[in-house]
């Protein structure tokens, strides 16, 4: 159990230091090595925590660049699917939306890049004033994206593809998605501890992962202020297309 702790710290410690200079990512990223370590269960409630952990540090600390109107739009479209997605990873086997959402995940990053590598005005391309429509089905990829954080606690591939396109500011999209993720992951915390799932074991687990997380956040700090804009945008969605390819090998 000792090495599986360690390896799973090393995983939380990378993994945690990408999110704390994007704002995303570490849950998806470290799912697949944590739960192959210490299970499904175990895996899935730990990393919710560990990752709450660092969305509040990063809200408590930068408080000021939250965007309050997109966060509440996420929200009511996160909101809408969140009990769908939790309904589904009690109730049903969740390996065919995994996979359709990798492919998702991998299309969308690259075309990105791609679109990012054409255009060198990003600024330019992402405060084009979108329609009707295309308000619309941003809203509903907000909606599938509630679902996917409900089974998997990593919603935040899906919800970058939104919030790129509303928060061109690296500061203010950290700080905005982790007060999402806070606000999300303590809805399914707090189901865990009313339905009695979150047991001692998963608690003490939890607890030794922390100082890897600890030491994630100090790396990831420094980072995010060293690193441009257009270099986080990068960042994001390379970020993105190793999500998706993480998601399609270890299924």
């Amino acid at each position: 159990m000792l090495t599986a702790i360690l390896l799973s710290g090393l995983v939380v410690l990378i993994t945690h230091t990408l999110e704390a200079i994007t704002g995303f990512g570490c849950t998806a990223l470290a799912m697949p090595f944590v739960t192959a370590l210490l299970g499904i269960q175990m895996g899935v409630k730990s990393l919710t925590v560990i990752a709450w952990m660092l969305a509040v540090f990063v809200v408590i600390n930068n408080y000021k660049d939250i965007n309050f109107k997109q966060y509440f739009i996420i929200c009511a479209g996160m909101l809408l699917g969140l009990p769908v997605g939790m309904y589904i990873f009690r109730a049903f086997d969740n390996e065919n939306l995994k996979v359709f959402l990798a492919i998702f995940i991998c299309i969308v990053s690259t075309y990105q890049l791609a679109i990012m590598l054409l255009h060198k005005d990003e600024k330019a391309e992402n405060q084009k004033p979108l329609n009707f429509i295309q308000k619309a089905l941003y809203f509903i990829l907000l909606v599938f994206g509630g679902i996917v954080h409900g089974i998997f606690s990593s919603g935040g591939p899906i919800v970058v593809l939104y919030s790129k396109n509303h928060l061109t500011d690296k500061k203010s999209f950290r700080a905005t998605l982790c007060l999402l993720w806070a606000t999300l992951n303590t809805i399914i915390i707090a189901s865990y501890l009313i339905e009695g799932s979150f047991d001692r074991q998963t608690a003490v687990v939890t607890v030794e992962l922390i100082p890897f997380l600890i030491a994630g956040i100090f790396f990831g700090n420094i980072l995010h202020e060293k690193v441009n804009e257009r270099v986080f945008s990068y960042l994001v969605f390379t970020m993105l297309l190793i999500t998706g390819i993480f998601m399609l090998i270890f299924r």
